[in-house]
């Protein structure tokens, strides 16, 4: 484990999601479509957006890539066994789960109950290579891209690290983007350590 990862508390690099921090996750990928949908997605700044009136030409699907871009970073970020991302993770969930918590308890009187573990594909060593390249290269770019388009991806990581779970409709983003980075990772270490052009 990393120096970084160790310095986030036990508590907060849980894998478990409770009914409080997946309706946290609904709730925003809920606002994000709809903010799109009426025409209040086409934030200044972000490639393709157009704003205008509800119902207009908003509906530019190239406004949600950073969306959803991000919520495929959090699903694989949940799917880290360990790590900087891996305990990245389990502190964004920590937090959707307490801020979600919070809000239930006072607006229901309920309390949130686990509704998973450790739930989304397992990544392997080409998974991990893809991972690790993605993040070198969004590490070097982080300055090309304009601040709402940072603030879309990074609410789409932090909702995908909250609505990736085992089971149900969800889980078809975990059986997607994991299995599909670690077969991309496989082909291309395939592809450049084993496979000779001459």
């Amino acid at each position: 484990m990393s120096t970084l990862a160790a310095a986030i508390p036990t508590a907060a690099q849980s894998t478990t999601i409770t009914t409080a921090g997946l309706a946290v996750g609904i709730g925003i990928l809920a606002v994000e479509h709809v903010r799109w949908w009426r025409g209040g997605g086409g934030a200044k700044g972000v490639p393709g957006a157009a704003g205008g009136a509800a119902g207009g030409a908003a509906r530019d699907p190239k406004v949600m890539i950073p969306f959803w871009f991000g919520i495929a970073v959090g699903t694989l970020m949940v799917a880290c066994p360990a790590g900087l991302l891996g305990s990245l993770a389990g502190l964004f969930r920590w937090g959707g789960n307490g801020l979600g918590g919070m809000v239930m308890a006072t607006m229901t009187g309920h309390q949130a109950s686990a509704i998973a573990q450790a739930s989304a594909p397992g990544l392997g060593e080409g998974g991990a290579i893809v991972v690790t390249a993605m993040v070198i290269g969004l590490w070097l770019l982080r300055k090309a891209f304009p601040k709402a388009t940072k603030g879309k991806w990074w609410k789409g990581v932090f909702t995908g690290t909250l609505i990736t779970i085992g089971t149900g409709t969800f889980a078809l983003i975990g059986n997607i983007v994991v299995p599909g980075a670690n077969s991309l990772g496989d082909w291309a270490l395939h592809g450049i350590v084993h496979t000779s052009i001459l």
